[in-house]
Protein backbone atom coordinates (compact mmCIF):
# COMPACT_ATOMS: atom_id res chain seq x y z
CA UNK A 1 0.00 0.00 0.00
CA UNK A 2 1.20 2.90 -1.16
CA UNK A 3 2.72 5.16 2.00
CA UNK A 4 1.91 8.63 0.45
CA UNK A 5 -2.07 7.79 -0.51
CA UNK A 6 -2.79 5.63 2.76
CA UNK A 7 -5.27 3.00 2.28
CA UNK A 8 -7.78 4.39 -0.31
CA UNK A 9 -10.64 1.77 0.63
CA UNK A 10 -14.15 3.65 1.31
CA UNK A 11 -12.84 6.98 -0.37
CA UNK A 12 -13.86 8.29 -3.67
CA UNK A 13 -12.33 8.58 -6.44
CA UNK A 14 -13.32 11.73 -8.69
CA UNK A 15 -12.61 11.48 -12.32
CA UNK A 16 -10.65 14.65 -13.94
CA UNK A 17 -11.59 16.44 -16.96
CA UNK A 18 -9.16 15.60 -19.78
CA UNK A 19 -8.19 11.58 -17.65
CA UNK A 20 -8.41 10.12 -22.00
CA UNK A 21 -10.65 7.31 -20.91
CA UNK A 22 -14.58 7.63 -21.94
CA UNK A 23 -15.60 5.17 -19.69
CA UNK A 24 -14.73 6.92 -16.28
CA UNK A 25 -15.66 10.34 -17.57
CA UNK A 26 -17.10 12.42 -14.72
CA UNK A 27 -17.34 9.08 -12.93
CA UNK A 28 -17.35 8.85 -9.55
CA UNK A 29 -16.08 5.99 -7.99
CA UNK A 30 -16.01 4.21 -4.34
CA UNK A 31 -13.44 2.68 -3.35
CA UNK A 32 -14.44 -1.12 -2.12
CA UNK A 33 -10.75 -2.66 -2.12
CA UNK A 34 -7.08 -1.10 -2.26
CA UNK A 35 -3.75 -2.79 -1.16
CA UNK A 36 -0.56 -3.77 -2.02
CA UNK A 37 -2.02 -5.75 -5.17
CA UNK A 38 -4.36 -3.40 -6.65
CA UNK A 39 -7.45 -1.70 -6.46
CA UNK A 40 -11.42 -2.21 -6.64
CA UNK A 41 -13.96 0.04 -6.79
CA UNK A 42 -18.02 1.00 -8.18
CA UNK A 43 -19.01 3.36 -10.41
CA UNK A 44 -21.92 5.35 -8.22
CA UNK A 45 -23.37 7.89 -10.47
CA UNK A 46 -23.80 6.03 -14.04
CA UNK A 47 -27.19 4.52 -14.35
CA UNK A 48 -27.42 2.09 -17.20
CA UNK A 49 -30.06 2.31 -19.41
CA UNK A 50 -31.79 -0.81 -19.09
CA UNK A 51 -32.51 -3.31 -17.61
CA UNK A 52 -34.10 -1.70 -14.79
CA UNK A 53 -34.54 -3.75 -11.05
CA UNK A 54 -37.52 -5.59 -11.90
CA UNK A 55 -36.11 -6.68 -15.15
CA UNK A 56 -32.93 -7.45 -13.55
CA UNK A 57 -35.15 -9.74 -11.24
CA UNK A 58 -37.20 -11.20 -13.76
CA UNK A 59 -33.70 -12.36 -16.09
CA UNK A 60 -32.73 -13.98 -12.71
CA UNK A 61 -36.15 -15.70 -12.38
CA UNK A 62 -36.62 -13.94 -8.69
CA UNK A 63 -40.31 -13.24 -7.81
CA UNK A 64 -40.83 -9.94 -6.45
CA UNK A 65 -43.91 -9.72 -3.51
CA UNK A 66 -43.05 -6.06 -3.53
CA UNK A 67 -42.02 -3.17 -5.47
CA UNK A 68 -38.59 -2.12 -4.55
CA UNK A 69 -36.96 1.31 -5.85
CA UNK A 70 -32.97 -0.33 -5.99
CA UNK A 71 -30.78 1.54 -8.83
CA UNK A 72 -28.94 0.15 -11.35
CA UNK A 73 -25.43 1.16 -12.31
CA UNK A 74 -22.77 1.14 -14.44
CA UNK A 75 -20.09 -0.21 -12.39
CA UNK A 76 -17.21 -0.55 -14.32
CA UNK A 77 -16.06 -1.77 -17.78
CA UNK A 78 -14.46 -5.68 -15.46
CA UNK A 79 -16.73 -7.88 -14.83
CA UNK A 80 -19.78 -6.54 -16.64
CA UNK A 81 -22.59 -8.88 -16.34
CA UNK A 82 -21.30 -9.63 -12.96
CA UNK A 83 -23.21 -7.76 -10.56
CA UNK A 84 -22.13 -6.33 -7.12
CA UNK A 85 -24.50 -5.12 -4.81
CA UNK A 86 -23.35 -2.08 -2.86
CA UNK A 87 -25.90 -1.19 0.37
CA UNK A 88 -26.41 -0.30 3.69
CA UNK A 89 -24.66 -1.78 6.45
CA UNK A 90 -28.13 -2.88 8.20
CA UNK A 91 -28.10 -5.98 6.09
CA UNK A 92 -25.64 -8.55 7.01
CA UNK A 93 -23.34 -9.54 3.95
CA UNK A 94 -23.24 -13.65 2.64
CA UNK A 95 -20.23 -15.52 2.83
CA UNK A 96 -19.58 -13.71 -0.37
CA UNK A 97 -19.98 -10.13 0.30
CA UNK A 98 -18.28 -8.38 3.21
CA UNK A 99 -18.44 -5.04 5.28
CA UNK A 100 -16.84 -1.73 3.60
CA UNK A 101 -17.34 0.42 7.08
CA UNK A 102 -19.53 1.40 9.82
CA UNK A 103 -22.30 2.18 7.09
CA UNK A 104 -21.54 0.03 3.98
CA UNK A 105 -21.30 -3.24 2.96
CA UNK A 106 -21.35 -5.32 -0.57
CA UNK A 107 -22.78 -8.43 -1.24
CA UNK A 108 -22.09 -10.65 -4.71
CA UNK A 109 -24.36 -13.47 -4.50
CA UNK A 110 -28.48 -13.95 -5.60
CA UNK A 111 -29.63 -14.13 -2.15
CA UNK A 112 -29.20 -10.21 -1.66
CA UNK A 113 -31.24 -9.29 -4.89
CA UNK A 114 -33.70 -12.26 -3.69
CA UNK A 115 -34.24 -10.26 -0.28
CA UNK A 116 -34.30 -7.05 -1.66
CA UNK A 117 -37.31 -8.53 -4.19
CA UNK A 118 -38.78 -9.95 -0.77
CA UNK A 119 -38.59 -6.32 0.45
CA UNK A 120 -36.19 -8.07 3.26
CA UNK A 121 -33.22 -6.83 2.13
CA UNK A 122 -30.99 -3.55 3.62
CA UNK A 123 -32.86 -0.31 3.46
CA UNK A 124 -30.85 1.54 0.94
CA UNK A 125 -29.04 -0.79 -2.00
CA UNK A 126 -27.82 -0.30 -5.58
CA UNK A 127 -26.87 -2.89 -8.18
CA UNK A 128 -23.41 -2.30 -10.22
CA UNK A 129 -23.21 -4.13 -13.25
CA UNK A 130 -19.22 -4.66 -13.89
CA UNK A 131 -16.69 -2.99 -11.42
CA UNK A 132 -13.35 -1.24 -11.87
CA UNK A 133 -10.49 -2.94 -11.30
CA UNK A 134 -6.40 -1.64 -11.12
CA UNK A 135 -3.42 -3.73 -11.02
CA UNK A 136 -0.75 -3.24 -8.34
CA UNK A 137 0.66 0.33 -8.61
CA UNK A 138 -1.46 1.15 -11.87
CA UNK A 139 -3.97 3.49 -9.51
CA UNK A 140 -0.90 5.10 -7.97
CA UNK A 141 0.33 6.26 -11.35
CA UNK A 142 -3.15 7.49 -12.43
CA UNK A 143 -3.59 9.46 -9.21
CA UNK A 144 0.10 11.09 -9.58
CA UNK A 145 -0.93 12.15 -13.45
CA UNK A 146 -3.90 14.06 -12.15
CA UNK A 147 -6.43 11.53 -13.61
CA UNK A 148 -8.49 11.19 -10.14
CA UNK A 149 -9.17 13.37 -7.10
CA UNK A 150 -9.41 11.58 -3.69
CA UNK A 151 -12.44 12.62 -1.59
CA UNK A 152 -13.84 11.53 1.71
CA UNK A 153 -17.11 9.57 0.52
CA UNK A 154 -20.68 9.42 1.63
CA UNK A 155 -22.84 7.15 1.95
CA UNK A 156 -26.18 9.25 1.39
CA UNK A 157 -24.31 10.62 -1.96
CA UNK A 158 -23.79 6.79 -3.35
CA UNK A 159 -27.43 6.29 -2.27
CA UNK A 160 -28.55 9.50 -3.92
CA UNK A 161 -30.57 9.22 -7.12
CA UNK A 162 -29.46 12.80 -8.25
CA UNK A 163 -26.73 11.03 -10.65
CA UNK A 164 -26.47 14.00 -12.67
CA UNK A 165 -24.81 15.89 -9.81
CA UNK A 166 -23.00 13.44 -8.00
CA UNK A 167 -19.71 14.25 -9.77
CA UNK A 168 -19.91 17.94 -8.98
CA UNK A 169 -21.58 17.45 -5.39
CA UNK A 170 -18.44 15.38 -4.45
CA UNK A 171 -15.87 18.15 -5.51
CA UNK A 172 -18.06 21.05 -4.03
CA UNK A 173 -17.97 18.89 -0.67
CA UNK A 174 -14.23 18.76 -1.28
CA UNK A 175 -13.80 22.12 -1.79
CA UNK A 176 -13.69 22.57 -5.47
CA UNK A 177 -16.03 24.28 -7.57
CA UNK A 178 -16.25 21.99 -10.75
CA UNK A 179 -16.81 24.88 -13.20
CA UNK A 180 -12.99 25.62 -12.73
CA UNK A 181 -12.07 22.30 -13.99
CA UNK A 182 -14.04 22.06 -17.43
CA UNK A 183 -12.45 23.07 -20.31
CA UNK A 184 -13.51 26.64 -21.78
CA UNK A 185 -16.33 26.32 -23.69
CA UNK A 186 -16.48 28.41 -27.37
CA UNK A 187 -13.27 31.07 -28.02
CA UNK A 188 -13.78 34.79 -27.82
Amino acid sequence: MSMVLGNLAGKFLVAMPGMGDPRFEHSLIYVCDYSDDGAMGLIVNKPVEGPDFGQLCDHLLVSRTREINVDVVYGGPVHEKRGFVLHSADYQPDEAGRVLGQDLAMSTTLSVIEDLARGEGPVKAMVAMGCAGWSAGQLEKEISQNAWMIVDADADLIFSHDFDDKWKTALVRAGIDARLLEPALGSA
